[in-house]
């Protein structure tokens, strides 16, 4: 049963008395947005874009599993379906290494771009990917650019999955019977750093230490209040050298603080959906219906 807004709820519970959660997300990209958007006869092909996507997969990611070495960290790698048929070897490592995959599209695809039907085929063309590369199916779902619509709700609920793509509360909850680990703009390293020359992305990177300061202190408050920090990162953006220092600065104090879950997804999705938080944060996927605009002024 849906919730209706300003009722109050009781606090949510995390496992073994634990105050807060952490979980550390990267969507491995690569070039499939970059396909995505030449996919029409005529289009420009730039290398320069493509070389700065090349780099995550190359070194970037890399990188980013060493840290989460050291640290003791599994995270949550989400990956379009083209980079793994592209890459075959890549859903086996990050398994081999203890991380989760979950599913991204399939040549992250813009939803807004993308029909129902569309939608549908590359669901379940990346579920067989993934299935025949792994040999299990994935659990988890996160939508390109983090959209989503009632139909892509109702197909991750008719395949079982999880999803982490919307932004409701700041714990998990459910949305039309569907999971939701939720994600946020500001704890997502692309917003503050994608640069590449594109007419969309001139806006100059930012320094590391102002990001570091702020999600340092969305964790504290967010631990304070006994609530959960999901961290997306790209490998590609993330793995250059000032921002791994960055994750390095990050990880060492949520990591310190034995009170914090440092999770994966899939572990916060499978708590919550087992737990006494089941149903008491439901919501439905409603979307207002269209209304006519009306002529403005006194009549």
């Amino acid at each position: 049963m849906s919730v209706p807004p300003f009722t109050p709820r009781p606090d949510y519970l995390w496992p073994e008395g634990r105050r807060s959660a952490f979980c550390f997300s990267v969507d491995v990209d690569s070039d499939a947005p970059y396909l995505w958007t030449q996919r029409q006869p005529g289009d420009a092909r730039l290398l320069g874009q493509l070389e700065i996507r090349h780099f995550g997969l190359r070194q970037g990611l890399p990188r980013m599993l060493d840290l989460l070495d050291r640290f003791g960290v599994r995270g949550s790698f989400f990956v379009p379906g083209a980079v793994a048929e592209a890459n075959p070897d890549l859903l086996p490592a990050l398994l081999a290494r203890g991380h989760e995959i979950g599913l991204h599209g399939w040549f992250h695809e813009i939803v807004a771009q993308s029909s129902d039907a569309e939608f549908t085929a590359a669901l379940e063309a990346s579920l067989d990917l993934f299935r025949h590369q792994t040999g299990q199916a994935p659990r988890l779902f996160r939508s390109p650019a983090w959209e989503m619509t009632p139909h892509m709700l109702a197909e991750l609920r008719r395949h079982g999955l999880w999803d982490s793509s919307l932004m409701g509360f700041d714990h998990p909850y459910e949305v039309d019977g569907v999971v939701e680990v939720p994600v946020q703009w500001a704890l997502d390293d692309a917003i503050f750093f994608k640069f590449s020359a594109l007419p969309a992305d001139r806006g100059a990177p930012w320094p590391s230490g102002p990001v570091l300061e702020g999600w340092l202190e969305e964790w504290e408050v967010l631990h304070r209040l006994g609530q959960m920090m999901m961290l997306t990162v790209h490998d590609w953006i993330s793995g250059r050298a000032q921002r791994l220092r960055m994750l390095e600065t990050l990880l060492a104090r949520v990591t310190a603080e034995p009170s914090c879950w440092v999770a994966t997804v899939g572990e916060v999705a499978a708590w919550h959906a087992a737990s006494p938080n089941a149903g008491r944060y439901a919501v439905e996927a409603r979307i207002p219906p269209a209304v006519e605009p009306r002529r403005l002024g006194r009549g």
